[in-house]
């Protein structure tokens, strides 16, 4: 099989790629390889010819991850402007996997759709389909109708709800896979009313998270009460930062990391953290959880890569 540099492309094809200027955080070491395909075609040209060994890691706007120090081994695989189209076409919209979730939301609220709790969230829509991303009640699998994604082997797949198997904070979805469009559907709305409303979300997240710090948004799960589908039907009250300040670790600082006075759910690096900083506070974070009450959080930011070499 050829080498990654030996496949003929259209798109961009760099060898040890820093990907810390890729990630909200700013933090990890390089991808072996960083691919950003031109098109569909493109892409399922590259991995159709990739040795099947050679894993290959899909990645968004890194607003929700944390590249390790090391590095990746393989083949990171970035969207960029081929994937970011939105089109809206009666309640319906169609959206590249690259396209970010709030362009959608304003996108679609223009064109009287309701698809407004997408507007805080951060991140693209590839990334939102792979966690069933929420907020306000409502999650991505509420208004999911269909997915393409083109598969480590280069075949273009349609999927279903089914086929992703939507749950909290996560889907199913093969190793190498890559999203590259989503089809969503919302309520119709007034697009002034639908306006307003995201005004309102704006003020309301800007007024309870640290926006204006380096974050990758919740680290962690909240521990119980969501239904398998992922929608907040039997949601108990416990909540992530609740568990955490509990556990008197608000502010709490290793390195240049530290979890937030503002919420305590949000790990930021707060000056020249490594990836290494970052993920031992949010190791020791659950420990003292686990400790003081018997919860064990779950990662809601995935970390991804090699520590740093000793």
């Amino acid at each position: 099989m050829p080498r990654p540099d030996e496949i003929q492309i259209k798109g961009r094809l760099t060898a040890d790629r820093p990907l810390s200027d890729l990630t909200w955080l700013r933090v990890g070491g390089p991808a072996a390889w960083l691919f950003q395909p031109a098109d569909v075609d493109d892409l399922a040209h590259f991995l159709s010819n990739l040795d099947p060994d050679i894993p290959v890691f899909p990645m968004g706007v890194g607003s929700n991850l944390i590249v390790r120090d090391g590095g990746l081994p393989g083949v990171v695989v970035r969207l960029g402007r081929g994937f970011n189209g939105i089109e809206v076409s009666g309640t319906r919209v169609t959206a590249g996997a690259a396209a970010l979730d709030a362009h959608v939301a304003r996108k679609a609220a223009e064109g009287g759709v309701d698809l407004t709790f997408l507007r805080t969230i951060p991140g693209s829509i590839g990334g939102a389909l792979r966690m069933n991303a929420g907020c306000y009640g409502t999650y991505t699998a509420d208004v999911f109708v269909s997915a393409v994604a083109v598969s480590r082997e280069g075949q273009v797949v349609r999927l279903g709800k089914d086929d992703l198997d939507f749950r909290y904070r996560q889907t199913s979805l093969p190793d190498g896979w890559v999203l590259v469009s989503a089809q969503l559907e919302g309520a119709p709305g007034d697009p002034d009313q639908l306006a307003e409303r995201m005004q309102h979300q704006l003020a309301r997240r800007d007024e309870t998270q640290p926006t204006k710090e380096r974050t990758a948004g919740s680290t962690f799960r909240n521990p119980a009460g969501f239904s398998s589908t992922g929608r907040a039907d039997d949601v108990h009250d416990l909540k992530a930062w609740a568990v955490i300040d509990a556990a008197g670790m608000r502010g709490a600082r290793l390195g240049g990391a530290q979890m937030s006075e503002k919420h305590s759910n949000f790990l930021i690096n707060a000056g020249g953290a490594t990836a290494t900083d970052l993920e031992a506070l949010g190791e020791e974070v659950r420990k003292k959880v686990f400790q003081s009450q018997g919860i064990q959080l779950e990662w809601e930011i995935m970390r991804i890569g090699n520590p740093a070499p000793r």
